[in-house]
């Protein structure tokens, strides 16, 4: 079976290697001396600090290995070739959310960058599936918890 892939954008990417990069140089020594500082006060069996230190050992190398796994199934997506005529990866989109009678500013990004805090929404959510694929003048119809929300497209342009 193919493995999902991982999509980013170029500042996603780089993002996702410099973690990599900081886990395996500086976090991996981090904590390899707190182990070996562990050690040093005798009895395992009994050490919190070493039982500390070894759980933290195992969640940076989870966190390697699945950065590895990311990257080297990553689909980058170029910014510069997105085409403004339909939503798609990597759009910033302009709409009129009709709930709530405003304009609103949102990136779609891959499910790894997803920050919906800062306005970057996933392809895979439920607002990013009802835009994919719409054009300027289009409506968009998500469902919520308490009914339909509906959103007009405004603008479509680079991010």
């Amino acid at each position: 079976m193919a493995e999902k892939k991982t999509v980013l954008t170029y500042d996603g990417l780089k993002k996702l290697e410099e973690e990599l990069q900081e886990l395996k140089v500086v976090k991996r020594k981090e904590v390899a001396e707190k182990i070996k500082e562990a050690r040093g006060q005798g009895d395992l069996s009994e050490n919190a600090e070493y039982d500390s230190a070894k759980e933290e050992q195992a969640e940076i190398e989870a966190r390697i290995a699945n950065l590895e796994k990311m990257l080297r199934n990553a689909e980058v997506i170029d910014e510069e070739e997105i085409s403004t005529d339909v939503i798609s990866i990597g759009c910033k989109v302009t709409l009129y959310d009709e709930e709530y009678k405003e304009e609103v500013e949102y990136t779609i990004v891959g499910s790894t960058e997803a920050d919906p805090g800062k306005g970057r929404i996933s392809n895979e959510s439920p607002l990013g599936v009802a835009l994919i694929g719409k054009a300027v003048g289009e409506k968009a119809e998500v469902s919520a918890p308490d009914g339909l929300v509906y959103y007009n497209v405004l603008a479509i342009n680079r991010s």
